[in-house]
């Protein structure tokens, strides 16, 4: 399989305008790439691609549309696409009965749906072309689980899972798939989190942008970051269960959920919070279906 040189190579981002992936777009434009920022926040993107040389502009990964249109306006600006980092997530944070349902959905919408329309969006054109290079930022969450952080980790199992199984389902395309798996990493979605994290090995985005650039480089496929993480990933599926347990127990793997500091979150909640999307409500036709079947099945029954 053929590798991407940085240099000249046309890279997009997703969730560019700040925290990691705006610290990847920085070291891969310094390392020669043509880099196209993608974000919700369309300023800060255009900020981002202005401060670049590159390209920046508008993205809502849950949208296919918006993604599309991300693709081709950066290809028109900047060439064929040679790599796309999927690395827009949200990370709301504690108890999973108390987390609404519009917070879950987001999640699921952002860090799942999003790397899965990133992924069929740009595809096609990498086959055509027969090379290409997308990562996809995951979490050591993806490997361990995180008490606290239960639709979190879920998303994140969920992308280490699409990744693995497409890099074994296109193997043969000539495109390169790369997990990366951060520990916890000091931006704002890790906010609240100083003490509960205690102990808890820890990244700057500039760790997780050099990660990126290794493994386009070297053509990594499971990056952890810090890289001395990697085998407590995969000692996850040997090690049984009552010994994970009791080192848990002693190391405290219940502080997300017991410790974070919501307030010190609270500038953070509140603006993924805005990223919900209403929960539709039945229509009155489908509620007045819902209501002739109920009392179908209660006729049927007295009889």
């Amino acid at each position: 399989m053929t590798g991407i040189r940085l240099d000249g190579a046309v890279v997009a981002i997703t969730g560019g305008g700040r925290g990691i992936g705006l610290a990847i777009a920085r070291e891969l434009s310094a390392a020669g790439a043509r880099v196209s920022v993608g974000d919700i926040d369309a300023e800060l993107a255009q900020q981002a691609g202005r401060d670049l040389n590159g390209y920046g502009g508008f993205l809502d990964v849950r949208d296919r549309g918006a993604f599309e249109a991300f693709l081709k306006a950066t290809e028109k600006a900047l060439g064929p696409i040679d790599v796309l980092i999927n690395n827009a997530g949200i990370m709301p944070a504690g108890d999973f009965l108390a987390e609404t349902d519009g917070a879950s959905d987001t999640q699921i919408d952002i860090n799942v749906r999003g790397v899965i329309l990133g992924c069929k969006a740009v595809m096609p054109s990498m086959i055509t072309r027969g090379r290409g290079h997308i990562i996809n930022i995951a979490s050591m969450a993806g490997r361990i689980a995180v008490p606290g952080l239960a639709v979190y980790c879920a998303t994140k199992y969920a992308v280490v899972g699409l990744t693995e199984t497409l890099r074994e389902e296109f193997r043969d395309s000539g495109i390169q798939f790369t997990m990366v798996m951060p520990s916890k990493v000091t931006t704002e979605l890790a906010s609240g989190t100083d003490e509960a994290g205690k102990g808890v090995p820890t990244a700057s985005p500039e760790d997780v942008a050099l990660a990126v650039r290794d493994a386009i480089e070297q053509q990594l496929t499971d990056v952890t970051v810090p890289r001395y993480l990697g085998p407590v990933s995969a000692l996850q599926g040997i090690t049984p269960r009552w010994v994970l347990r009791g080192l848990r127990r002693t190391l405290g793997d219940r502080r997300i959920l017991e410790q974070v500091d919501h307030q010190a979150r609270a500038g953070y909640t509140q603006r993924i919070a805005s990223l919900e999307k209403p929960v539709p409500t039945l229509k009155a036709d489908v509620k007045k279906s819902v209501k002739k079947t109920v009392s179908k099945s209660a006729a049927k029954k007295a009889v």
